[in-house]
């Protein structure tokens, strides 16, 4: 066992599924009471992170240790650190939500009055007290994500692993579910790993890393990474390859970023806006000029992926 601030971290580890590679040997660590976001397309590589992270798949070389203990040598430990969220749901849907977390606190091993003492809490915490003795299956979409969360967390786990807990989830859900997690992240002092598809949502943890084909391609806080892409973005779809011609011309952009029938450039900060917008509306069918997001750091670092799709630029 190692003593530092990480309460998780990869050494070099990685996985190999049929010769190809899942996790390319992986380097980072998790501080406690972080709340990281680990983003990537599908493939990339985050849920096999999280499985080696959760003991759920063993490493196929380096090691990845949980608040010191390794997945491998001492896996009991482990899970007793780590709670998990995965991207179907873990309940049962013909019991109710006090029945689904008595039983998975006797799974914990938790006695019965420890167990309803914190149901009791994050019920009260997440505003489900009322909604206690309803069965599973009558739960919208945001409620049965958030029993799922407090399923994960039953046991006070020092790191909590949420594996797409968004997905399918229209809006409104999802939104009811980021309200869960910042009410949690208040009340209790876990690190929490987060993978998403909607990278929107990773604008609200402390850092985020990119993965491409098992691999880290850009890491930093959400403010840094936008910070690289300047104040504005100029997005616009052009009729004809001569428009795009004279705008640069005009304006001398730098080489646009294609993404299907979009230019995406960056607009230096001292760019004056107003003369733009007045050119814009001469010579150009669609056009906004925007702040940029997550999206965009995204597609910028997959920005060779783009060309050889066809994009061009």
């Amino acid at each position: 066992m190692t003593t530092d601030d990480a309460i998780l971290r990869f050494d070099g580890a990685c996985k190999r599924y049929d010769g190809e590679w899942a996790v390319r040997p992986l380097t980072l660590k998790v501080s406690r009471g972080e709340f990281l976001g680990l983003l990537g397309r599908n493939g990339s590589g985050k849920s096999t992170s999280l499985g080696m992270a959760s003991t759920l798949i063993p490493p196929g070389g380096g090691r990845v240790l949980v608040g010191g203990h390794d997945v491998i040598s001492n896996p009991v430990r482990v899970r007793r650190l780590v709670g998990m969220v995965f991207q179907e749901s873990a309940l049962d849907r013909t019991l109710s939500i006090e029945e689904n977390l008595r039983f998975a606190g006797a799974l914990y091993g938790l006695s019965r009055s420890e167990t309803d003492q914190r149901v009791g809490r994050l019920l009260e915490l997440f505003d489900l007290t009322e909604a206690k003795g309803r069965r599973v299956a009558a739960l919208s979409g945001g409620m049965r994500r958030a029993v799922d969360i407090i399923r994960g967390v039953l046991h006070r786990p020092a790191l909590l692993l949420l594996d797409e807990p968004t997905t399918g989830l229209d809006p409104i859900n999802r939104r009811a579910v980021w309200s869960y997690l910042a009410r949690l992240r208040k009340e209790e002092t876990m690190a929490m790993v987060l993978t998403t598809h909607y990278l929107e949502e990773a604008e609200g943890c402390d850092r985020v890393v990119f993965l491409r084909n098992g691999e880290i391609v850009g890491q930093g806080t959400p403010a840094r990474l936008l910070e690289l892409l300047g104040r504005h973005l100029l997005e616009i779809e052009l009729d004809e390859e001569r428009e795009r011609e004279l705008l640069e011309r005009k304006l001398d952009l730098e080489e646009p970023l294609v993404d299907g029938d979009r230019l995406l450039y960056r607009l230096p900060d001292e760019t004056p806006l107003e003369p733009l917008r007045s050119l814009l509306e001469l010579h150009v069918r669609s056009w906004r000029i925007r702040r940029p997001d997550l999206n965009d750091v995204y597609l910028w670092l997959n920005r060779e992926d783009l060309q050889r799709a066809g994009g061009g630029g």
